[in-house]
């Protein structure tokens, strides 16, 4: 295969995502090489803010995000070029001191936000998917998350949640939805149509 295979996989906050990416990755392990890169790595260096105003980005826009580094870093992959890829630490809202080598594979996947609102990363994909839950399921895994893996307090959370997710949500990523190839309901739990997209890829893949 001369080019990689790169699934881009989108869908509200808490939206099942990740469980998504990690049952394609499961079944390719072992039978082709395979990474997931997530969007979340590529939030903007906020180095030269203090952690005040740090707190004050909105995170949930798409301007957060450092889109032209990554459209590199998907040119340079697609091309068997490996890349250095940033690490974001959550808590800092900032990026980690680490970098992240990423080697050539035969399959990415790149899950995140705003994979199908921004034109340039849907170019560079051949899978797009579309991880569609309820908001009220969504909030709730977001809650427990947050609190568990991202050192947030419940006020936070929430007030984080009303003035920034939703909104933004209902302005980019609900609107995205249309440029998806395949909309999974309810994430990982989706067996069915997680099977039916690991049989597209197979079929790229042995191409």
């Amino acid at each position: 295969m001369d080019k990689p295979v790169i699934i881009g996989i989108a869908g509200g906050s808490a939206s099942g995502k990740t469980a998504v990416a990690y049952k394609i990755y499961e079944y390719f392990k072992g039978k082709h090489t395979i990474k997931i890169i997530k969007l979340d790595d590529y939030y903007k260096d906020q180095s030269h803010l203090t952690m005040e105003k740090r707190v004050l980005t909105n995170y949930d826009h798409p301007f957060a995000f450092d889109m032209e580094l990554l459209v590199k870093h998907l040119d340079c992959l697609k091309a068997g070029q490996a890349i250095q890829k940033p690490i974001y630490n959550f808590e800092l809202h900032n990026r980690a001191e680490e970098i992240e080598t990423i080697y050539p594979r035969d399959v990415f996947i790149l899950e995140g936000l705003f994979v199908l609102n921004e034109s340039q990363i849907r170019q560079r994909c051949d899978i797009l998917v579309y991880v569609d839950t309820d908001a009220d399921i969504r909030f709730i895994r977001r809650l427990q998350r947050d609190m568990k893996e991202r050192g947030r307090s419940l006020d936070s959370i929430c007030n984080q949640y009303l003035t920034t997710v939703r909104p933004m949500h209902e302005q980019f990523i609900e609107t995205s939805k249309k440029y998806a190839h395949i909309i999974i309901p309810e994430g990982g739990s989706n067996t069915v149509a997680i099977d039916l997209l690991i049989t597209k890829i197979c079929s790229i893949v042995e191409e």
